[in-house]
C-alpha cells in the first residue's frame, strides 16, 4: 500500500509516522508513506497557500491553486482508490472503515489547516471525508496519523502476530476484555484461575463473556 499525505506542516507528521509499528512496516516494505509539503506548490516568492475567506470572517482558507496542482501531479502518476479529506464534518471514523481502507492499494490523505480548504478542492478531488470525533483541532495532521496508524496495523506483515489485530476492541463489535501477564500474583492481586488452566476452549468462553460484560458496562450502545 502507498499512502500520500498532503500537509501545510508535514513536520507534525514525521515523528509519529517514523516510530513503532508504522516504522517497522515501512522498513519491511509493507507500506509506503510519502509526505508532501503543500508550501512547495505555493504561489509567488512567498509560496502562499492560504488567503482570507470571501464574505469576511475570521481565519484563513487553503487556496485551491496549490492543491489542484499537487492533486493533478499525484493522480497523473498512479490511480488512487480513495482521496480522503480529514475534516470535523466528515463521517465518523470507525474500525470497519479502517478495515475497509486497509484493503486499498493507494490512498491520498489531505490535512486541512487554518479555517479549512476552498470548497472547490473538495468538490473536484475528494472522494471521502473522515472525522475522528466531534471536536476541532488546529489541523488534520493528528487525525491523519490516527487514520494511518489504524490502517497500517491491519495490513498483513505489519504486526509480528497477525492475529493480534483481529482480537482488538471493536473488531467483533465488542470491547476487549481484561488482559494479564506475568507474574500470576502481584501485590495480592491474582490472575483469574481460568487463564492459568490451559483449557483454551474455556478460556475463549471466559474472554467472550468478559468482553460482553465490559461492553455492557462501558459501551452498551454497541450491543
Amino acid at each position: 500500500m502507498r499512502i500520500d499525505i498532503i500537509s501545510a506542516v508535514p513536520q507534525l507528521l514525521e515523528s509519529p509516522l517514523s516510530e513503532s509499528i508504522i516504522k517497522r512496516a515501512r522498513e519491511k516494505g509493507v507500506v509506503e508513506v510519502v509526505l508532501h509539503d503543500l508550501r512547495e506548490y505555493g504561489l509567488g516568492s512567498y509560496h502562499q497557500i492560504d488567503d482570507e475567506p470571501f464574505g469576511g470572517g475570521a481565519g484563513m482558507v487553503l487556496k485551491p491553486e496549490p492543491l489542484f496542482a499537487l492533486f493533478r501531479k499525484l493522480t497523473s502518476e498512479r490511480e488512487y482508490d480513495e482521496r480522503i479529506f480529514m475534516t470535523p464534518d466528515g463521517e465518523l471514523f470507525s474500525q470497519p472503515i479502517a478495515n475497509e481502507l486497509s484493503l486499498k492499494n493507494n490512498i491520498i490523505i489531505l490535512c486541512g489547516h487554518y479555517k479549512g480548504v476552498d470548497e472547490r478542492v473538495r468538490e473536484r478531488w475528494i472522494t471521502r471525508e473522515i472525522s475522528i470525533g466531534d471536536y476541532v483541532l488546529t489541523g488534520g495532521e493528528l487525525p491523519a496519523c490516527v487514520l494511518v496508524d489504524a490502517i497500517v496495523r491491519l495490513i498483513p506483515g505489519a504486526l509480528h502476530d497477525a492475529e493480534s489485530a483481529l482480537m482488538d476492541s471493536f473488531q467483533n463489535g465488542l470491547l476487549e476484555g481484561p488482559v494479564y501477564t506475568r507474574p500470576a500474583e502481584f501485590e495480592g492481586m491474582k490472575v483469574p484461575d481460568i487463564l492459568l488452566s490451559g483449557d483454551h476452549k474455556k478460556i475463549d468462553i471466559y474472554r467472550h463473556e468478559e468482553a460482553l460484560r465490559r461492553t455492557n458496562e462501558r459501551r452498551p450502545d454497541l450491543l
